[in-house]
Parts: structure tokens; C-alpha cells; sequence
């Protein structure tokens, strides 16, 4: 059986399969890979009352002996990365296959020789450059578990971090490039460090050429480190279930919550969900905008992309630098295929004239892709007509660092693909819609709280050092599930809509509404480039409908003005939702409080909403900080 998924009746055949006998549909899948030693067990354990799931219990292999070794003898001179930099002004770089594997294993004898062994953790803050790449594979390559922190956290989530996975090793550079800015990545981590007694070595990465403080017996530079050492170095050996990351995600409390990948069931995710998501094909050049520092960018820019042989391209720069044209620049420069980003950078991209975007072919590009929230029918229709000039498929892909992979998502121009949809459950995995009791809720045209019934194989197996807590979050909700946190829609054709995490679900006078939903009529105003909605107690309807705006044109210049934008966007919401939908309070903003991924803290916002500003937690780890002070000064 061919793990690559053709025709529509293939996939239904594939899905079907995948229910009914799942022993034999992964033992399929999984079969073309380099094992060390086979399996003894498919899949073993349940969802309730632990969270316990494992797969392939018995075998033996090394994760990156499939991404880079296997490939040698036929790819060889094949493009595995390219690096386009910051500035259009600097030379590219492009590592074949075997470089890629030399560099990999040079990068890895040097973690050695500074003491890493299997096991280790191994903390990695370094900018979007190949050595990011390349030391996440070096740890993999010798069976240390890494730990990557997006080169943009504070001090304080750094070290965090550090002592939560008890990591004596830091990888990291002397700084690094974002659009205009320089910013000293060495300091950050020397900061962070007076509060992480337990490190012992610190390996320096040179990329701007800075003169940084090196702590004598701590730091050493990667390159005089490498000089003369050998370029091959054996795989270690690790068991199917043995960790291959640690990933940092925010939790509702304020202690990072560290997600645990193994090696074996990732793997094996990973490569069948980007192969049959966007139908890869020999010859593509597959660009992921997100940063290694997030699970798309493990999944989905290495490991993927990697295990299916495929050219990945890793971009340093932002989507606005040196303009708002530098995406479309980059797909013609290098002939970019396949093109996977956030919505946020799409809705960005959208307030920007137009002519950032005619200036360019696109010609290349054959499949368009989405990630990171649900994206909006507005953006959804610009991204294909403008970017796709109508004729590539957009994959919408639903899925989380918790699972490892897409799980919901259109097969590009196999399956059906529908504005704000996520589309059709890829084979192995079953969703349901729940009752707030935990019944499943039958049918079509429904919705719910979606859960997973099934293990599948990258789903999440603990968080570092508490399995408690991914009990308590994950499958004690609701017993023998997988509880996403979301509330999601099924409708007529049995597509899977996501309206919003559960607790942004606003109950308005006894309706519910995902706060995806109000954003996404929001965002038909023509006045409008990006909102978030949130909940706050009122006294008539029990929730009033809160909503925080960007407007195309900047601030209003008057009060009128200001109240003239408000109707109107309230007169959108009443003809896409209804009245009872109709935001009570709407406030202007020039920004709303992100992540450096692009997620809205809609918790800040939240309690901006509800008047608890006091304690608004830690917002050093924002993409702009001032943006918090901005909203509460302007507060309804």
C-alpha cells in the first residue's frame, strides 16, 4: 500500500482503513522507513484513565538516519535547505543532502566533545539561520533531547525554560537580524543564566561578527570548537519511545508547560502529513514562513520535509522588510511551490497596497497553505485570489503542539477545500463533537467541543517532568478522549469549522459564539484589518461581546469619525451574524497583544474586557509589550 493518498476514493479508502484496522494501516505506513529493529507492538494503551499511548513499542531506530542517511545515495546532490537571509542584499546559502548530513554530523561531534551525552537536554536559542537547523539535528543525531526557545523570549521565559527541563547545555549565537534590527541574542542568555546554576556549557554560534562576553569554562565558540573535527559521526540508537523534544507552550497557569515528542510515532506523522497535505511532489520548493522555535517549524520546515526528501526553504527576515513585497520576492527568487503561513501575516500583507504583490510572477506557486488559527473568509479569498491567482488550492490546517501534526485539514486538490473550514479528519484520526457532559453529539450541522477518540501516533505522551498535569489537561476532561480545548462545527458536508478555544466561546443571552466567528464578520468591514473578540460579565445577557479593532486607516481623526467606523462595523456584524451578535462595546486600537508567533493573548484581553488589570501576568514574551498599555489607557 502506498502511504501517498491520489484520488478522493483513495482518501475515503485510506480513512476507512485507518478506523477499522490501525494496526495494519501504520504498520504500512511506517514500513518504508530505516528501522534499526522492527516493532513488536503497533500501538499500545488508551487515552483513559492515564494518557498513556505508545507505538511502535520494540523497535530501534535514529530519527535523522531517515531524514539525511537514507537519502544520500539518491539525493545526494539534492537540495535539502535553503537559507534566504534577512537582507535581500546577502548571498543566499543552499546545503545538498550531504552537506546538510556532514554539517549535521560535524555540529554533533562537537556536542560531544562538550560533554553531551544521550538523554541530555539540551536548550537551543538561536535565530533562523542553518545552524538552528542543523543543531536541532546534531542532538537528535547523538540522542539528546532538544529543547528549541524562539530567539526572541526574555531572559526570564529563557531560564524558565532551563531549569524546568534541568538542561546543563545552551546553544545559542552572538546575535541576530529582524528586519531593521540587530539584537544581542548572547546577552539575553547570559541574563537569563544567573538563574541557572546547573548549566555547564554554553556553545556560541558566530553570525554578526559581535564581540560578546564568554564566561571562561562556560562558553566556547562553534567554530574553533569545530575546526578539524571529522565530518561523519554513527547514529545513536534510540528506542521508539524515547524523547526526541521538549516543546514550551503557555498554559493557564504561569509555569511553562513543556510538550514531549518520542521519536518513532513523530516520525512517522510527520512525514505521512506533509506528504498527503500538500501532495508533495519530487521537484517542489516547499517554504514554511514559521520559525523553527515553534512546532510548525519543527514539523513542518525540518523533520517533515526532510523525511519525504524535499527542498525546505528557511527564511531569516519578516514579511515587511525591507517591504511588504519581500514574500512575493522570495517565491520568484527561488521558485517557491508550496507556501505555508499564519494568517496573521496574510491579514498583515492585506493592509499593504497591492502593488507589493502585482510587482511579482507567483508563477510557481501550486499549493497555498495556512496555519497557526482559524483564517478568515476575507483573508481566505485574498490569499487565493491574489496570491494563488485563483488556481491553487489553500490547505486550512487545524492541528496543535500537543498532536504532533495537522490532523484537520483539505488534501491539496484531493479533498474539499472551503473558505474558514479546516476540512475533512486525516486518516487515523477521529474527531467528535461533545456535550459539555461528554456526550457525543451525532450529525451534521452541529457543534461542539471537539475531541479525538483515538490515539494517533505523534500524540503528546507527557509534559517534562509532570505527567499529572497532561493528564489533568488532556484526558481527564473528558474520559477516554483527547480534549483539544476548542469548540469546533460540523456542517452540512461533515467539514470541520473551528470557532474559537472553548473558553472564547462567548454565551450571549443563552447563544454561543466562537469569538472566531464575530472576528470573522468583523473583518468583512471594509474599514477594518484584524480584531479579537472576547467575553466580559454583563449584567442583562450574561456575557457582553467585547471587541478590540484595527482599522485600515489608522486612529480616527475625531470622535465622529470614531463612532462612524463603530456603526458601520456593528451594521457588518448584524448582516453576516445577526443582531444578537452585535459587539456591545468596540475599541479602537492600533495593535492587539501577540506572541512573536502570532497568537492573540486574548487572556490580556480578557481581563482588560473584565476590568481585572491588575494582574495581566507576564508580558515581557510579547511581540510589542506597549501595546498592552496602549489598550488599557483607551478602555471602554
Amino acid at each position: 500500500m502506498s502511504s501517498r493518498i491520489r484520488t478522493l476514493e483513495e482518501y475515503h479508502a485510506a480513512y476507512q482503513k485507518s478506523v477499522e484496522d490501525p494496526d495494519g494501516f501504520w504498520a504500512d505506513v511506517a514500513a518504508p522507513f530505516t528501522w534499526r529493529r522492527k516493532w513488536d507492538t503497533v500501538r499500545s494503551g488508551e487515552f483513559s484513565p492515564a494518557g498513556d499511548s505508545k507505538w511502535f513499542e520494540g523497535a530501534r531506530l535514529n530519527i535523522t538516519e531517515n531524514c539525511l542517511d537514507r537519502h544520500l545515495a539518491l539525493r545526494g546532490n539534492k537540495l535539502a535547505l535553503i537559507f534566504e537571509p534577512n537582507d535581500p542584499k546577502t548571498r543566499h546559502l543552499r546545503l545538498t543532502y550531504r552537506e546538510l548530513y556532514q554539517q549535521v554530523c560535524q555540529f554533533a561531534n562537537v556536542l560531544h566533545a562538550n560533554g553531551v551525552e544521550k538523554g541530555d537536554r539540551v536548550i537551543i536559542y538561536l535565530p533562523m539561520i542553518p545552524a538552528l537547523a542543523i543543531a536541532v539535528l546534531a542532538c537528535a543525531r547523538i540522542g539528546a533531547v532538544h529543547s528549541v526557545v524562539f530567539a526572541g523570549f526574555s531572559a526570564t521565559a529563557i531560564a524558565d525554560r532551563v531549569n524546568d527541563a534541568d538542561a546543563h547545555f545552551v546553544l545559542t549565537a552572538d546575535g541576530l537580524n529582524r528586519g531593521p534590527k540587530q539584537i544581542p541574542v548572547k546577552s539575553v542568555v547570559d541574563e537569563a543564566l544567573l538563574h541557572c546554576p546547573g548549566v555547564r556549557r554554553v556553545i556560541v554560534v558566530e553570525h554578526l561578527g559581535w564581540h560578546v562576553h564568554m564566561q571562561p569554562g562556560r562558553d566556547v565558540w562553534f567554530h574553533e570548537e569545530a575546526q578539524g573535527v571529522p565530518l561523519t559521526c554513527p547514529a545513536e540508537e534510540m528506542k521508539a519511545e524515547d524523547p526526541l523534544f521538549i516543546l514550551y507552550t503557555s498554559g493557564s497557569t504561569g509555569k511553562p508547560k513543556g510538550v514531549v515528542h518520542t521519536t518513532a510515532g513523530y516520525m512517522v506523522w510527520a512525514d505521512y502529513t506533509f506528504r498527503n497535505v500538500f501532495q508533495v511532489e519530487e521537484n517542489d520548493v516547499y517554504w514554511c514562513t514559521a520559525d523553527i522555535g515553534w512546532v510548525t517549524g519543527h514539523t513542518y520546515l525540518l523533520y517533515g520535509p526532510l523525511l519525504a526528501g524535499s527542498t525546505s526553504l528557511q527564511f531569516e527576515g519578516v514579511p515587511t522588510y525591507p517591504d511588504a513585497g519581500r514574500f512575493w520576492e522570495v517565491i520568484d527568487k527561488h521558485n517557491v511551490t508550496i507556501f505555508y503561513t499564519a494568517p496573521t501575516a496574510i491579514r498583515s500583507l492585506m493592509a499593504t497596497p497591492l502593488d507589493n504583490v502585482l510587482s511579482y510572477s507567483l508563477s510557481s506557486l501550486r499549493v497555498l497553505g495556512s496555519v497557526g488559527e482559524p483564517i478568515n473568509e476575507e483573508a481566505w479569498h485574498w490569499y487565493h485570489t491574489h496570491i494563488g491567482k485563483g488556481r491553487c488550492p489553500i490547505v486550512d490546517t487545524w492541528w496543535q503542539t500537543e498532536t504532533g501534526g495537522i490532523m484537520l485539514s483539505a488534501l491539496a486538490d484531493i479533498t474539499p477545500s472551503v473558505p474558514a473550514r479546516a476540512g475533512l479528519p486525516l486518516p487515523g484520526v477521529q474527531p467528535v463533537l461533545l456535550n459539555q457532559d461528554g456526550t457525543e453529539i451525532e450529525g451534521n450541522d452541529r457543534e461542539g467541543y471537539l475531541a479525538i477518540k483515538a490515539s494517533w501516533p505523534a500524540v503528546i505522551r507527557t509534559t517534562w517532568g509532570d505527567h499529572e498535569r497532561a493528564r489533568q489537561t488532556y484526558f481527564q476532561p473528558y474520559p477516554g478522549y483527547y480534549f483539544t480545548g476548542d469548540g469546533a462545527r460540523r456542517d452540512e458536508q461533515g467539514l470541520y469549522r473551528i470557532i474559537g478555544r472553548v473558553d472564547d466561546v462567548i454565551n450571549v443571552s443563552g447563544h454561543r459564539f466562537g469569538t472566531a466567528e464575530i472576528e470573522n464578520a468583523i473583518n468583512q468591514n471594509e474599514h477594518v484589518v484584524e480584531s479579537a473578540v472576547v467575553g466580559y460579565p454583563h449584567d442583562v445577557k450574561g456575557q457582553g461581546i467585547y471587541a478590540y479593532v484595527i482599522c485600515q486607516h489608522g486612529a480616527p481623526k475625531t470622535d465622529a469619525e470614531a463612532r462612524q467606523w463603530e456603526a458601520s462595523i456593528i451594521e457588518t456584524v448584524v448582516a453576516e451574524i445577526g443582531k444578537i451578535a452585535k459587539p456591545d462595546k468596540i475599541q479602537l486600537v492600533s495593535g492587539l497583544p501577540k506572541t512573536r508567533s502570532g497568537k492573540i493573548m486574548r487572556r490580556i484581553l480578557r481581563k482588560v474586557a473584565e476590568g481585572e488589570t491588575s494582574n495581566l501576568g507576564d508580558v515581557t514574551t510579547l511581540l510589542d509589550p506597549a501595546v498592552v498599555d496602549e489598550i488599557l489607557a483607551g478602555k471602554k
